[in-house]
């Protein structure tokens, strides 16, 4: 039996983690989570024959160990634009069907491939591992490009919610591959060529900061002043950030607006083109937007902005 001020210890480290997971579990119910079926081939990121040990920082080999992909390829003769999706659920669960094979599906139809990234996350992993998953996935994609029939320069990154805060860290935490790598997708550069940050999770230092996605990817390192900064993915924006699209709801109260309004403003500080809608009502986890009359207008604005910056070419 825990005594009182255990109880609300226990309670104040545990119960965000437990809102945002049943939202997205809420959300996927009514969206047919359990009726999105696994599609596609699924690609092992770190295959056995160059990884024999794993994916680094594996600690097993089952299958939580094994971040891997989805493949939704868009019909008819490439190249393609191409789209990684990370669906969230506070780094402690993946929100796979709305806000993964859900997104998948939709990509697929309007002739985009879509790659559904499973990453590796609490309680067995910490970061950097997600990281280290997404942007493998991104070097993936692009090295094998030729073989999906996809643009290697029209790939960029979709994050929902903790999911957008890994999103927005590869937006920001990139790098051109390492020329010397014996591997050679390692080789491969991994920066998104554009980014869409959908209710993300951005900042990790602020009031209103998600706390479960924190101590969720910290684990013991959540007092780590430094680090804490330097994962408040807003302030990590340059220059060379790709062009964002940006998406929020001001009834958002598990992970608010002001998480993409600041990731926004960073942005529009070093003149990297951005658009971001901020919807009156409607809450977190939302996916597609359901029979939302509004949340629902989404997914064709985001059309509309990958057309007009050529991501897109034809309706």
């Amino acid at each position: 039996m825990l005594s009182m001020p255990a109880m609300v210890s226990w309670c104040r480290r545990w119960l965000p983690v437990f809102v945002c997971a049943i939202a997205a579990a809420a959300q996927g119910a009514q969206q047919g989570d359990k009726a999105s079926p696994l599609t596609g081939p699924i690609e092992l990121l770190w295959p056995p024959s160059r990884y024999p040990n794993g994916a680094p920082l594996a600690i097993g080999a089952e299958p939580e160990d094994r971040p891997n992909l989805s493949l939704y390829l868009a019909p008819g003769d490439g190249p393609h634009p191409a789209i990684l999706v990370c669906p969230g659920g506070g780094y402690g669960a993946l929100a796979r069907g709305h806000e993964g094979h859900a997104i998948g599906e939709f990509c697929q139809r309007h002739g985009i491939s879509a790659f559904v990234l499973t990453y590796r996350i609490a309680p067995r992993y910490r970061h950097p591992a997600p990281l280290l998953d997404a942007q493998r996935a991104m070097r993936t994609i692009r090295a094998r490009a030729a073989e999906w029939q996809v643009d290697p320069a029209r790939i960029g990154v979709l994050g929902f919610s903790a999911g957008g805060h890994l999103a927005s860290t590869l937006a920001t935490w990139f790098d051109a591959g390492s020329t010397d790598a014996e591997d050679p997708i390692e080789r491969v550069g991994c920066r998104p060529d554009f980014a869409v940050l959908v209710y993300p999770v951005i900042a990790f230092d602020q009031p209103w900061t998600h706390q479960g996605s924190k101590r969720n990817l910290l684990g013991d390192r959540v007092g780590d002043a430094a680090l804490v900064a330097k994962l408040s993915t807003a302030s990590a924006v340059t220059a060379q950030t790709p062009p964002c699209f940006l998406l929020h709801t001001g009834g958002d109260t598990v992970v608010p607006a002001e998480n993409s309004i600041d990731f926004y403003l960073a942005l529009r500080r070093v003149k990297v083109p951005a658009e971001m809608h901020v919807f009156e009502k409607g809450q977190h986890g939302f996916g597609l937007g359901g029979k939302d009359p509004a949340l629902s207008a989404w997914p064709e604005l985001l059309l509309t902005w990958l057309r007009g910056r050529g991501v897109l070419t034809a309706k």
